[in-house]
Order: C-alpha cells, then sequence, then structure tokens
C-alpha cells in the first residue's frame, strides 16, 4: 500500500521523494449508500491524484529556484504549494475519517473531551455540521485540538487550506464541502450529504488521531 507523504519543509526540497496517492482502506462503494462509488472514484482517483501530480510540478520548480537563489519565484509559488499541498494533506486525512464500519458516537477519551468543550455529543456534530453547512463556496469543517489550549476546536477554512497549517489547530476530523465531494448525488443540497456523512465516520480513527496529538 502506498504511503501518504505531506508537504516537506521547504529546505528539504532538494532530497525529498515525490509525492504518491494513497490508497484507500476500502472499495469506492464501500460507503453505500451514504455516499456513492461514482463519488468515490471520482474525487479519489482523479481530484485528490490531480493534487498530488500538481505538488510534485510545484515542488520541483520550487527546487530549481532554491538553487538559483531565486526568491521571486520562490514567493509566487507559495498559493500553489498551499492550495495542492492542502489538497493533498485535507483529503489524505479525509480518506481515514470514513468507513463503512463508521457511524454513531465515539467513546472514551474523546467522547469525554468533546462533552467536556461542547456539552454533549449532540451539540458537537450540530455545530460541526452548521459550520460546514456554512462554509462559503469551497472548502471544509474540522474538528481541531488546540495543544496550547489543551483542548477541541471547530473550524472552517477555504477552498484547500490546511487546517494546521493556517490556524495551528491538529486536524482530528475533516468534512469536505466542496462540491466534488457530494454533487452528483446529492445535487446542491449540502445539507443532506452533511446529514448522510455522519453514518460512515471512522470514530476509532479520530480517536487515535486525537491520542496521539495529545502526547
Amino acid at each position: 500500500r502506498s504511503s501518504a507523504r505531506f508537504v516537506a519543509p521547504l529546505g528539504c526540497l532538494v532530497s525529498r521523494q515525490k509525492h504518491t496517492l494513497p490508497d484507500l482502506p476500502y472499495d469506492y462503494a464501500a460507503l453505500e449508500p451514504h455516499i456513492n462509488a461514482e463519488i468515490m472514484q471520482l474525487h479519489h482517483s482523479k481530484h485528490h491524484a490531480t493534487y498530488v501530480n500538481n505538488l510534485n510540478v510545484v515542488e520541483e520548480k520550487y527546487k530549481e529556484a532554491l538553487a538559483k537563489g531565486d526568491v521571486t519565484t520562490q514567493v509566487s509559488l507559495q498559493p500553489a504549494l498551499k492550495f495542492n499541498g492542502g489538497g493533498h494533506i485535507n483529503h489524505s486525512i479525509f480518506w481515514t475519517n470514513l468507513s463503512p464500519n463508521g457511524g454513531g458516537e465515539p467513546k472514551g477519551e474523546l467522547m469525554e473531551a468533546i462533552k467536556r468543550d461542547f456539552g454533549s455529543f449532540a451539540n458537537f456534530k450540530e455545530k460541526l455540521t452548521a459550520v460546514s453547512v456554512g462554509v462559503q463556496g469551497s472548502g471544509w469543517g474540522w474538528l481541531g485540538y488546540n495543544k496550547e489550549q489543551g483542548r477541541l476546536q471547530i473550524a472552517a477554512c477555504a477552498n484547500q487550506d490546511p487546517l494546521q497549517g493556517t490556524t495551528g489547530l491538529i486536524p482530528l476530523l475533516g468534512i469536505d464541502v466542496w462540491e466534488h465531494a457530494y454533487y452528483l448525488q446529492y445535487k446542491n443540497v449540502r445539507p443532506d450529504y452533511l446529514k448522510a456523512i455522519w453514518n460512515v465516520i471512522n470514530w476509532e480513527n479520530v480517536s487515535s488521531r486525537y491520542a496521539t496529538c495529545k502526547k
């Protein structure tokens, strides 16, 4: 199984390996009826693959500019690095946040943290759904961990802006609300997609990410 390599520190681009598209841990049709196979195939093999390919191209150009000491070109490449690098990071998290055996509610420390920081799981679910519905245009709704404050936070990011790189929050659960994530099945009714996606949330993965980031 190929591994997901995220954006390398810019100073390390000279000796990096190329990013690769991570395999899904389930079949394209595994999340039906909540997310259909056609969406999953296009989303993974086309959209995510495009971010990976573009990221490799941009990093190669950045490496050349770095070698030449061409600061102007390095600066001009930053938006493309952010967009394609963020797209790769976000989707690599997103696939693991979903599971055909998902849904329900989290358990253990994550559930206790949700109750502590949001009052109840129902309140948390309502708030993350509302934030995700409210994203204008394309973007993501996130549950993140604020390491400095030791608490969970909900945030929205525009386009493919990566959560940690733009807010400092460690990403635990991301919900993609770009139209390519749902339009073929749910048309322009984003709330219906968001209602359905809770049935396939992989709480074991989210809990594992939470336990790791607390260390």
